[in-house]
């Protein structure tokens, strides 16, 4: 992941306002183990004030991949009824003895519990400088400000019913910050109010490392000529490029070929477009041996091949790890 942020960045960097091409790819999960494990379930957390338990199961209820949802959740209801059923005293983290236990009764492979802690918010007044003009002259001002700094920390644990060990196991703590000054209409939201948009950050977090997902990012395409091109190979180029800003990546991919195929393979510009609509479609592989072909034909470095050689080989292998993980029972 850290290899695709670093290529994305440099495309940025020099990508301007040539014409480029989403792609999506699959990542797999943070916490292998945790995308194993189907059947979840999500117990009270202690200390809950702000419904963190349930937020973290809502967001694995409606984790998708490839439309299909990933998890099942077992709920809460019961999960506690099965405790009141055999006396077990729920503490918050549930411990790896007490998880065999419940997952063998309730028909889960790994159960989530939690601590969180009291949520807090400091405020810190100060002044800040303002400028005021009328048609004469203007002047500075100071303006009354308050800052509010608020916290939440939630220390969060799945555990393994089968082998009976910790899966999982970090203290997470999200903060948040508001400004209001006496000129203005921002308000500071109430500590109620911003513990709940930072449980929801905490769950964000936590339910993202545990399966699957689909990041999204562009890739920029080549559309000028590297080699002199009769009429009709430009009008080829050119068409091309206004297919695949139609998602016509078909048609594009027709006319591409038509494009390689008339230049003997000699021009880089079209084979390495080629890979960008495969790698595009979801065939890594493809796109791979196209980029490759087209860095044969350099002299000189092409940045946006460079990138896309940079990257492919870990589009590939993030997507095998990632259907593993799906695929496993």
């Amino acid at each position: 992941m850290k290899l695709i942020l670093a290529t994305l960045t440099i495309a940025i960097l020099f990508s301007g306002c040539a014409q480029k091409v989403q792609i999506r790819a699959l990542q797999p999960a943070q916490i292998a183990r945790a995308a194993e494990t189907k059947k979840i379930s999500v117990v009270d957390f202690s200390n809950d004030r702000v419904n963190l338990s349930g937020k973290i199961e809502a967001k694995i209820a409606q984790s998708r991949v490839d439309g299909q949802s990933y998890f099942t959740t077992i709920g809460r209801k019961d999960f506690n009824q099965v405790l009141d059923e055999q006396k077990i005293q729920n503490s918050g983290l549930i411990d790896p003895s007490t998880a065999v236990q419940m997952g063998h009764v309730i028909g889960a492979q790994a159960i989530i519990s939690g601590d969180v802690s009291r949520p807090s918010m400091q405020d810190t007044n100060f002044y800040e400088k303002r400028t005021k003009c009328n048609k004469d002259h203007c002047w500075e001002v100071r303006v009354y400000c308050t800052r509010a700094v608020a916290s939440l920390t939630a220390e969060i644990r799945m555990v393994d019913t089968a082998r009976g060990d910790i899966i999982y196991a970090d203290t997470l703590t999200k903060n948040g910050s508001w400004t209001h000054c006496s000129d203005d209409s921002r308000l500071i939201p109430s500590l109620s109010m911003a513990s709940q948009g930072l449980a929801e950050d905490i769950s964000e977090e936590f339910v993202s490392k545990l399966a699957p997902h689909y990041v999204y990012f562009n890739v920029e395409l080549l559309e000028d000529a590297d080699i002199d091109y009769s009429d009709r190979q430009k009008l080829l180029l050119k068409s091309s490029l206004e297919y695949i800003k139609a998602n016509r990546f078909d048609k594009a991919e027709t006319l591409l070929t038509q494009l390689i195929d008339s230049t003997a393979e000699r021009s880089y510009v079209p084979l390495y477009d080629l890979g960008v609509v495969k790698e595009a479609q979801g065939k890594y592989s493809e796109a791979k041996a196209l980029y490759m072909k087209a860095d044969s034909l350099t002299i000189k470095p092409v940045e946006q091949i460079n990138v896309a050689i940079n990257h492919i080989d870990s589009i590939i292998e993030q997507n095998k790890q990632a259907r593993s993980q799906i695929n496993k029972k």
